[in-house]
């Protein structure tokens, strides 16, 4: 992306977001320094005036506090017309004292990111801002404050490194250039393409690409959606699908497998007015088969992570596992929709690390302080399903099964014939009523409020 392109300004950026004349410029920490900067750079005092003329700026970031659809928070908008938006010691006394005010006051923080990277002229001394920058970041995320990313163009260096790709949600704009590499420090045979919000994307590290006009929607919506922190478990789904129960294990098998059950989608619609989705391990993976966002249900927010029907792919254990773990850290209850056959075997999800990425997700569900709540809604595919299962609460739909591995797989294993595949299912005991009885699952749930919603429940514990 060419680097004469004309780019918003700081203020700009700040109307593309914030409700109308709500923006309250912060205070700013006084710093002496020598002249032309730490190094002595010859001419840097001259070029920090003239940027501060052509832009009314007085450093590449400004930072403040407004409204966004409805939502109070702490803005913090680079100005590249700054020195390239670049980052040097008063530009980190900024951030820092933007991030200490969010703290104060309970805020979270949007960051408006267009910058090439650290200050050439403050040497060192501008890198190690880096530091400061994402230790102001941790202690913001200790403090149970989110944190959300706008990726301008450009975005790179450790502008991305730090205040983009860490924040909880990042969104950019289209087109953007985004990557750590800057256009004049890549390699001479390196795809332009690889470089964009698009391809961040598609890549896991960037949520979703949003077009400007719609960007004060879509960042009141995650604000609203992040800020809202309970302590009540998420309520248990009715059942979409059928209400009886089946008669075989096979029978279980077949009704689970059946094309036309209710899917994920299907019951995220049913449960929440609104809701916005999260993208992406930050691993450089994305998997289809695994939904997770935040959503609102009767006024409450919850955070989601449901099995689509696919076999789940390492990606998307690792974006579950963000999911629980940024849910965990602002207090946000957590659902979770288990239907899979069970989780990718191929060869590329070896390559891809499936045994960490389900280990990882174990590992998050089983630490989480905020209350998990399971509705099995269709496959439960052996330990690829129950990496998602909250331990004492899972419930499953008449629809639904359960088991340690799938019958034909079992049948293959103990080296039965296939006319014993059916067989082989009754033994697992993996209908609904089975799980019951042997204390897997909770209960059963019924298809509205009128009807046996809990059908044979266990009680908790």
């Amino acid at each position: 992306m060419p680097e004469t392109r004309e780019r918003p300004s700081a203020r700009a950026a700040l109307a593309l977001v914030t409700d109308d004349s709500t923006f309250t410029e912060l205070p700013y920490p006084a710093r002496e320094s020598k002249t032309d900067g730490p190094l002595e750079w010859a001419g840097y005092d001259a070029s920090r005036a003239r940027a501060a003329e052509r832009t009314g700026e007085q450093e590449s970031v400004v930072c403040g506090r407004a409204t966004v659809g409805g939502t109070p928070a702490v803005l913090i908008a680079f100005e590249f017309g700054f020195l390239g938006g670049s980052l040097g010691e008063r530009t980190g006394d900024r951030l820092e004292a933007a991030h200490a005010y969010a703290r104060e006051h309970r805020l979270p923080v949007v960051s408006l990111v267009a910058t090439g990277g650290s200050r050439m002229q403050e040497g060192m001394l501008a890198l190690t801002q880096l530091q400061r920058v994402a230790r102001q970041s941790a202690l913001t995320r200790a403090a149970g404050l989110p944190q959300l990313a706008v990726l301008r163009d450009p975005t790179t260096g450790g502008g991305w490194a730090t205040l983009g790709a860490s924040a909880d949600v990042v969104l950019a704009l289209p087109g953007v250039q985004v990557g750590f590499a800057g256009s004049r420090v890549r390699p001479p045979d390196a795809d332009p393409a690889a470089y964009t919000a698009e391809a961040q994307l598609a890549a896991g590290t960037v949520d979703a690409v949003v077009r400007p006009q719609e960007l004060r929607e879509a960042v009141g919506l995650w604000l609203g959606l992040l800020t809202a922190p309970s302590t009540e478990p998420a309520p248990v789904p009715f059942a979409l699908g059928l209400v009886d129960l089946p008669a075989t294990g096979w029978d279980a098998v077949r009704r689970a497998r059946d094309p036309r059950r209710p899917r994920a989608q299907a019951y995220l619609d049913a449960c929440f007015t609104r809701r916005a989705a999260l993208s992406g391990d930050r691993c450089g993976g994305t998997d289809d088969g695994m939904l997770c966002g935040f959503g609102t249900h009767d006024g409450r927010t919850i955070a989601y992570a449901a099995q689509a029907g696919t076999a789940t792919r390492p990606a998307g254990y690792r974006t579950a596992a963000r999911l629980i773990r940024l849910a965990d850290s602002l207090s946000i209850p957590v659902l979770t929709l288990v239907d899979t056959p069970g989780a990718a075997n191929d060869a590329e999800a070896e390559r891809q690390g499936a045994g960490a990425a389900i280990a990882e997700l174990f590992a998050a569900v089983a630490t989480a302080r905020t209350p998990v709540t399971t509705l099995v809604i269709g496959e439960g595919g052996s330990g690829g399903a129950l990496a998602l299962a909250a331990p004492d609460n899972t419930w499953a739909t008449p629809d639904s099964y359960f088991s340690v591995i799938a019958p034909e797989l079992a049948a293959a294993i103990l080296k039965r014939p296939a006319d014993r595949v059916r067989a082989t299912a009754d033994q697992l005991r993996v209908r609904p009523q089975d799980l019951v009885a042997l204390g897997v699952v909770r209960g059963i749930v019924g298809c509205d409020a009128t009807s046996a919603r809990h059908i044979s429940p266990r009680p908790p514990g």
